[in-house]
């Protein structure tokens, strides 16, 4: 750590952080409070003065979903200043055409806003499945609500609330079995079942432990409905535990809605996108983080 002396003589301390852009606001004329997601301090704010103005050579580097090593200065409180930014890898800008991409993850930093780390092993745990996730979406290897779904599973697992789908949440008798109750974190069986326990299809809750295991085979191959029923599912047990909706999932709900109404809801299985490559974007050229989908 090094310091810099601000007007008033105080040296105020620097560090270095790798980090993930969740989302940004304006301030003032010129410039932005960052949120951003860093591996060993978690989610910090960050005044990032004159990015806003079109001479700044930081703007694009600090935009949403961005990842970048950032030289920042600590704050007194927990507002801290960014000193220099140097782009390791472009998300934003090979999400940015994509309607559908861009929203997932946003979704995404909702959830990481929401469920956050309280400690070093958790924050890097939390950056690492972002991280993994966003690269996964810039890939387009894999339907973009599947993604999310895993991603939304595993971070709830990574703060200490992992569904279970092989066996019953309440009794442990191994599955599968045809219940989901999310208040019990799984599927349940047959005499463990509450009243109001949904009943999804077996090829979703197949889906399901697939999406929680990061089984992409399973996950790939399955249909539409199925793969509806597992989204829906997760949604509400992210929705039990963070005790409100997120607002990026509700607009890929409507997306899904209009979706389906325009392909006739045949059940056919998804196939994620591949769009064309141009010579100006031909996509991520990075290696994932281990465990990425």
């Amino acid at each position: 750590m090094s310091g810099g002396r601000s007007r008033g003589g105080y040296a105020a301390p620097t560090f270095l952080t790798e980090a993930i852009v969740l989302r940004t606001h304006r301030l003032g004329e010129a410039d932005r409070i960052l949120e951003v997601l860093t591996p060993q301090r978690g989610i910090l704010r960050v005044v990032a003065k004159g990015v806003r103005r079109t001479s700044s050579r930081l703007g694009s580097v600090v935009e949403p979903f961005m990842h970048a090593r950032l030289q920042i200065a600590a704050g007194r409180a927990d507002l801290h200043t960014l000193r220099q930014a140097q782009l390791i890898t472009p998300y934003a800008t090979w999400l940015a055409a994509d309607y559908e991409l861009y929203t997932v993850a946003a979704a995404m930093a909702e959830t990481v806003g929401r469920v956050q780390a309280v400690d070093e092993a958790g924050h890097r745990g939390q950056f690492r499945l972002l991280h993994g996730a966003i690269a996964a979406l810039a890939r387009r290897r894999h339907a973009p609500r599947m993604v999310l779904s895993s991603f939304l599973l595993r971070t709830l697992a990574e703060a200490g609330w992992q569904a279970t789908f092989a066996a019953c949440a309440r009794c442990g008798r191994p599955g599968p079995h045809p219940w989901v109750n999310v208040a019990l974190g799984g599927t349940v069986c047959d005499a463990c079942r509450p009243p109001g326990s949904a009943h999804p299809s077996a090829e979703a809750v197949c889906l399901l432990r697939a999406l929680s295991e990061g089984d992409w085979t399973v996950v790939d191959a399955a249909g539409e409905t199925a793969a509806s029923e597992a989204a829906g599912i997760v949604s509400a047990y992210l929705q039990f535990h963070v005790e409100r909706r997120l607002v990026s999932l509700s607009v890929l709900d409507s997306m899904a809605e209009l979706d389906a109404v325009a392909r006739g809801g045949d059940g056919s299985p998804r196939q994620p996108r591949r769009p064309g490559r141009t010579p100006d974007d031909p996509g991520p050229r990075h290696d994932p983080p281990a465990g990425a989908p």
